[in-house]
Order: structure tokens, then C-alpha cells, then sequence
């Protein structure tokens, strides 16, 4: 990879961003790249929008990126998601969970995923993950991972599936390892 990966992954507080950073960083890291990663917590602890930088390479300076300049952007919701969508550029590949947390006032969800539409199109993927893993694995949680999942498979990001097992292996605790592999595997 001749230049840094960048991706920004969406959502709000309690949809596992903050673990999603950290097995994506670690599959970075286990895959031989240098990383560096960031989260804005905001409001995350109370529901609140939730964005992580991460960024990859052969030598990565800061996590953080210009807008325009993301290679991937993962959102967990899809307002979230369109949110996120102020670093994409043509090339920008948009990995957007089909969930829609409706606030009083916002724009319903149809012109939210027209809107992806337009700034993603052939790049824009919208999947249903997390009523993938409801009716799967019995975990709407597990959204996130089974994306994860997805990007790896689909090559949307440049790091092998055997990095990412072994950093789901590293970060998740003993009693949540077997459920986020298969999870992640779901996704094949």
C-alpha cells in the first residue's frame, strides 16, 4: 500500500464504536502496518453521536484526516453515516448499517438514505447488519463486528481476515470471543 488507509467509523453511544476502533487498529497492527487511531466521545456515554478516526500505513504521523480525504466510512446508523460522509471524495467507499434512530425533527429516513445516494453512488453499500445478527445471533450489537466482517470480504479495506480474527482474539474478553468471530465470519 503506497499511501495511508484512512476510514471514520459513525454511530452514537453504545453501539461499540470504541471497540470497533480497537479491533480495527489491532488488525492494522497484526497485519504489519503502522496505526494510529482517535474517538471523539462527545456525547457517547448518553447516546450522543459518536465519530473514531483511523488511520493506516506505512508510517502514520496523526490519526485524524482532512475532509475529503477518507478511503472508508463505516456508519452504524445511517444519519451517522451521512454525517460522516463530509470526508468522502469520489473514490470514498460507504459501508452503512440499514438502522435509522429517529430524532424529534431530523430528516426522515428515506431522504437520509437518498442523500447517501447521491454523495455515495456505486460506492455506497447499505446493509442490513443489524437485523443480520438479530436474527442470526440473537445480538443486534454485533452490527459493528459483522460490518468489520463485511469490509474485510468485500475488500473494502486493505487488511487480511486472518488479522482481524487474531485482534478480535486480543481485544474482545474470553466470554465475548467466540460470538464477535462468528460475527465477523457471518459476513463471508
Amino acid at each position: 500500500m503506497d499511501k495511508n488507509f484512512n476510514v471514520i467509523i459513525t454511530g452514537f453511544g453504545g453501539q461499540g464504536l470504541i471497540t470497533l476502533v480497537d479491533i480495527l487498529a489491532a488488525a492494522a497492527f497484526f497485519d504489519g502496518y503502522d496505526v494510529k487511531s482517535s474517538e471523539l466521545h462527545g456525547l457517547s456515554q448518553r447516546g450522543g453521536a459518536v465519530s473514531t478516526f483511523i488511520t493506516f500505513g506505512k508510517k502514520v504521523y496523526s490519526p485524524l484526516f482532512c475532509k475529503g480525504s477518507a478511503d472508508l466510512i463505516l456508519g452504524m446508523e445511517l444519519l451517522e453515516g451521512l454525517r460522516g460522509c463530509e470526508f468522502a471524495n469520489s473514490k470514498t467507499k460507504i459501508l452503512a448499517n440499514d438502522y435509522f434512530f429517529p430524532f424529534l425533527g431530523i430528516t426522515p429516513k428515506e431522504e437520509v438514505i437518498k442523500k447517501l445516494k447521491e454523495i455515495g453512488g456505486n460506492n455506497l453499500q447499505i446493509i442490513n447488519a443489524s437485523g443480520i445478527c438479530k436474527e442470526k445471533l440473537d445480538k443486534e450489537l454485533l452490527s459493528g463486528v459483522y460490518l468489520l466482517g463485511f469490509a474485510c470480504y468485500k475488500n473494502l479495506v486493505p487488511i487480511k481476515s486472518e488479522a482481524f480474527l487474531k485482534a478480535i482474539e486480543s481485544v474482545m474478553p474470553k466470554k465475548y470471543r467466540e460470538i464477535n468471530i462468528k460475527a465477523f465470519q457471518l459476513a463471508q
